[in-house]
């Protein structure tokens, strides 16, 4: 006799019958669920697509930003063509001219070279030497036979003329020093600026808070 047993005929395996619950078990949700398959594909369709998504959803936000800045150039320049100075806008960042304008304060300037210099104006000056350009007043105005004019400065809250502000050996100021005249002002506008030079902290912390919102606002 063969030690073999032969299967009685219709019997299954184990193996096969869990392949045939789980094929009865996906048939029964897909009967009850007729979204079942379709939601499947759709979050698949969407997984494989979110790539391009997110790296189109990046080059619009820097689209855009770059279209912000590019914008700004152009008031920027615009306002140097309409005031003829090259910094028609600038920050007062000490109390030198108290209480005429005070730290903080933010001057709109004109410099038409056509416009003479006059005693009591405020002008804003660059002197060699220096990166800041300086507010104050003109005291005196002197005029050569040739025509060409220099004047001397001084701040309305200092006790001295800017002599000594000048550069060694200079004691007036010509009209190629000027950057601008003062036409108008609001009042401490400027202290943004003036925090953020004196705090860099505070300059990172805003440069992080706009980051972040612009991330949001991209999420969102």
């Amino acid at each position: 006799m063969s030690a073999l047993q032969t299967r009685p005929r219709g019997f299954r395996t184990n193996r096969q019958v869990l392949q045939e619950t789980l094929a009865s078990g996906t048939h029964l949700w897909g009967s009850l669920l007729p979204g079942y398959q379709v939601l499947e594909g759709a979050f698949t369709s969407e997984a494989s697509q979110s790539s391009p998504f997110i790296s189109f959803m990046l080059y619009y936000q820097v689209l855009n930003f770059a279209m912000i800045v590019s914008s700004a150039l152009m008031i920027w320049k615009g306002l140097i063509v309409l005031t003829g100075s090259e910094s028609p806008i600038v920050v007062v960042l000490s109390g030198s001219m108290e209480p005429a304008f005070h730290r903080g304060d933010l001057l709109f300037l004109t410099n038409f070279r056509e416009d003479p210099i006059r005693a009591g104006e405020i002008v804003v000056f660059k002197v060699e030497g220096r990166d800041i350009p300086i507010v104050h007043r003109v005291i005196k105005v002197h005029e050569k036979d040739n025509g060409d004019i220099k004047f001397l400065t001084k701040g309305d809250n200092n006790e001295v003329d800017d002599r000594g502000l000048y550069k060694e050996g200079q004691n007036w100021l010509e009209k190629k020093d000027v950057v601008g005249r003062a036409r108008g002002f609001l009042p401490y506008v400027g202290m943004v600026t003036i925090i953020m030079n004196d705090y860099p902290k505070f300059k990172y912390a805003l440069l992080a808070v706009m980051g972040a919102y612009v991330l949001l606002k991209r999420e969102s």
